[in-house]
């Protein structure tokens, strides 16, 4: 027995020892397993070293290369960087980091113009965002269950509904509360906030004050972006709350699913075998997207709908009747995975540099413009919440969803969706975003129109 125990014991110093190795390691081996992101922290450096140079000296390509270097070596870090800060990480540290500090840099002088003009080509020329959002949208639907896309779509209308009644009506009273008029509170602060975001929000309705006011587009430009960019960043925030609140309450937590039923528990709790990735079929991923991206913008020419969302509605209906193979259907899901999961924290870097002044911002906050502001869409989450509660959703994705119709459009779904871990309910933000945005944006051009006359 005890030639036995001494043998066992040689068998375990080799472990131990081991162990203390580990514990034990020299700076330069600990240096190795630090990691920004998925890269090793050398590797980091050096990467930044090259892309700082080649900025530096005026040699970075003004083209996607030079654009994804810029918004990938800072996105990678500010991600990574907010998932570590405490109680930051809780409320989408990642989202506001990765959209605010480029902002910043922007506002100091810190890029020069040929880092601008790269990321400019990428994000503009290029239309990357777009593209991510067709990546999504597409892949998000084509690889979700027919049936809960289905009840998904049909019930999520009534806490849009609700969700906007309640934001114009918290908007006007907190605002009769700290001095403002109805008429200031819901046409320079409300509407703004739930218009659809910059692009197609805040410019057609820039626009339309400028006709009927008589001022300058530019001066409306400059007047209502501020009230957006302060309720999107509310409502990453409130996102981020609400991922905290479905993590302590599952019952509350669909974790993506938007509709409570037995069928679909069973369908999303059957353990499935991962399949195997094929690049092959994320190519034709691709190429989808794309096309139901340019199927949009196409038939939108012809009738009064955006593009953005024609494409979901092909998509859904592409997807509920079987038209695509299984294989296609699984390249296009794999490619959504692949997007979301790398391009999620450097296209918010790029739409900071571009789409966040914070000139115009500091112009016109104060207090109680930004109390304003975080009520409509306080109202608006909380709202979405309860209702989403009593038509059998689940509440924290119902928030979420309905939370989406406040901020920077197709900008601030990204942020949102990312900041609660939600990215698959990119076609039912969207939805939120462009079909409330544009009934938005054409009530308010009416109702000015009225109480001017």
């Amino acid at each position: 027995m005890g030639v036995f125990f001494m043998e066992a014991a040689k068998e375990l110093k080799p472990v131990t020892k081991h162990d203390d190795q580990t514990k034990h390691k020299n700076a330069f081996q600990k240096l190795i397993s630090w990691k920004i992101g998925v890269i090793p922290f050398p590797l980091y450096i050096a990467l930044s070293i090259i892309i700082f140079l080649s900025a530096y000296f005026n040699q970075l390509p003004n083209d996607m290369l030079g654009g994804f270097a810029i918004i990938m070596i800072l996105g990678i870090f500010l991600g990574d960087i907010g998932q570590r800060i405490p109680i930051l990480k809780d409320i989408g540290g990642p989202a506001i980091l990765s959209l605010f500090v480029p902002s910043f840099l922007v506002f100091y002088n810190v890029l020069n113009p040929t880092s601008l003009d790269a990321v400019t080509t990428l994000m503009k020329t290029s239309n990357f965002l777009y593209f991510y959002i067709a990546c999504l949208v597409a892949g998000s639907i084509l690889g979700m269950h027919r049936t809960i896309l289905i009840q998904g779509f049909m019930r999520m209308f009534v806490p849009l509904l609700a969700g906007t009644i309640a934001a114009v009506s918290a908007g006007i009273l907190v605002g009769l509360l700290l001095g403002y008029s109805p008429y200031e509170s819901f046409f320079f602060i409300i509407v703004p906030i739930i218009a659809g975001g910059i692009g197609e929000g805040i410019l057609p309705l820039s626009l339309a004050y400028s006709h009927i006011l008589g001022q300058s587009t530019d001066v409306f430009v400059s007047q209502l972006i501020p009230a957006a960019i302060i309720g999107n960043v509310v409502a990453i925030i409130s996102a981020g709350l609400m991922k905290k609140l479905g993590e302590k309450r599952p019952e509350l937590n669909g974790n993506g699913r938007l509709v409570k039923s037995k069928k679909d528990d069973e369908i999303f709790n059957q353990k499935e075998e991962e399949p195997k990735i094929d690049l092959k079929l994320m190519g034709a991923g691709v190429l989808i997207a794309c096309s139901f991206f340019i199927f949009g913008g196409l038939v939108s020419k012809f009738i009064a709908i955006p593009g953005a969302i024609l494409m979901i509605i092909a998509a859904a209906a592409v997807k509920y009747a079987k038209l695509l193979p299984a294989s296609m259907e699984k390249g296009a899901h794999q490619l959504y995975k692949f997007m979301s999961s790398s391009f999620t924290w450097p296209l918010m870097v790029g739409l900071g540099i571009l789409y966040i002044p914070l000139d115009d911002v500091a112009s016109v906050i104060s207090l109680r413009f930004v109390i304003v502001c975080a009520s409509v869409v306080v109202a608006m989450v909380a709202s979405g919440y309860f209702v989403g509660k009593l038509m059998n959703m689940y509440p924290v994705e119902s928030a979420i969803v309905t939370g989406c119709h406040s901020g920077l459009g197709g900008t601030g779904d990204v942020a949102i969706l990312s900041a609660s871990g939600r990215m698959g309910l990119m076609p039912f933000a969207q939805i939120s975003t462009r079909l409330g945005g544009a009934a938005t944006v054409i009530m308010a051009t009416i109702l000015l129109r009225f109480f001017t006359s």
